[in-house]
C-alpha cells in the first residue's frame, strides 16, 4: 500500500504544468510579419517599362517605314529589324548598368568580410537583367509586328497597327502604375499620348522626308 501512494506520488511530481498555448496567437504572429514586393515589384514595373519602349519604338518604326511605303513586307522587315536592334541594345545597356552594381557590392563584400552568405546571394546577376530586359522589350515589340503580319490592305494594316498599340499603350500604363503604387487612369492616359505623339511625328517627319524626294 505505501508503495502504490509512493508511485502515485511520484506521478503528480513529474505532471508539471504546461505552459497555455494559444495557437491562434501563432497564426496571428506568422501572418503579422510583413513579406517585402518592393523588389518583385521593382522586376515587374521595369519589365512592364521595358515591353512598352519595345511597344513604342517599334511602332513607331513601322509607322514611319509605311509613311514612304505601302508593302506589308517593308514594314514588317522594318520592325523586325528595329525589335532585334532595341533587344540587343537594351540587353547590352542593362548588362553593362548591372555589372557596374555588381562591381561596387564586390568592393563592400571584400571590404566587410564578415557579411552574411545570404547577403552574398542577393547580388545582381547581369545575364539575368539582360535577358529579362530584352525579353520584355521584345514581348512589347512583337504586338505591332503580329497586327501588321496577316494585312494587305494598306490603309487598314495602319488602322490595325494603331489600335492594337493603342490597347497595348492603355495596359502597359494601367499596370506600370499599379505597380509604381500611382494613380491608374493618369498614368495610362500619359502613356497613351506619349505613344500617340511618337507614332504620329515619325509618321509625319517620314512623309515629309520622303515626299521631298530628299
Amino acid at each position: 500500500m505505501s508503495t502504490l501512494n509512493q508511485s502515485s506520488s511520484l506521478n503528480n511530481c513529474t505532471k508539471l504544468p504546461l505552459p497555455p498555448h494559444d495557437h491562434n496567437n501563432v497564426v496571428d504572429e506568422i501572418q503579422s510579419q510583413p513579406f517585402d514586393y518592393s523588389k518583385r515589384a521593382q522586376w515587374l514595373r521595369a519589365a512592364v517599362l521595358g515591353a512598352n519602349d519595345g511597344l513604342v519604338s517599334t511602332a513607331s518604326l513601322m509607322m514611319g517605314i509605311g509613311a514612304v511605303k505601302h508593302d506589308v513586307k517593308a514594314m514588317i522587315l522594318t520592325g523586325f529589324a528595329g525589335l532585334i536592334a532595341g533587344a540587343c541594345s537594351m540587353a547590352i545597356g542593362e548588362f553593362v548598368s548591372v555589372y557596374s552594381q555588381l562591381d561596387i557590392e564586390m568592393a563592400h563584400i571584400r571590404r566587410n568580410k564578415d557579411l552574411e552568405e545570404e547577403e552574398r546571394e542577393k547580388l545582381p546577376n547581369p545575364l539575368q537583367a539582360a535577358a529579362a530586359s530584352a525579353l520584355a522589350f521584345s514581348i512589347g515589340a512583337m504586338v505591332p509586328l503580329l497586327a501588321a503580319a496577316f494585312i494587305r490592305e494598306y490603309r487598314v494594316r495602319l488602322g490595325v497597327v494603331v489600335a492594337a498599340v493603342t490597347m497595348a499603350l492603355v495596359g502597359f500604363g494601367w499596370l506600370g502604375a499599379a505597380l509604381g503604387k500611382a494613380p491608374t487612369v493618369r498614368s495610362a492616359v500619359r502613356v497613351l499620348i506619349g505613344g500617340w505623339t511618337a507614332m504620329a511625328v515619325t509618321f509625319g517627319l517620314t512623309k515629309l522626308i520622303g515626299s521631298s524626294g530628299l
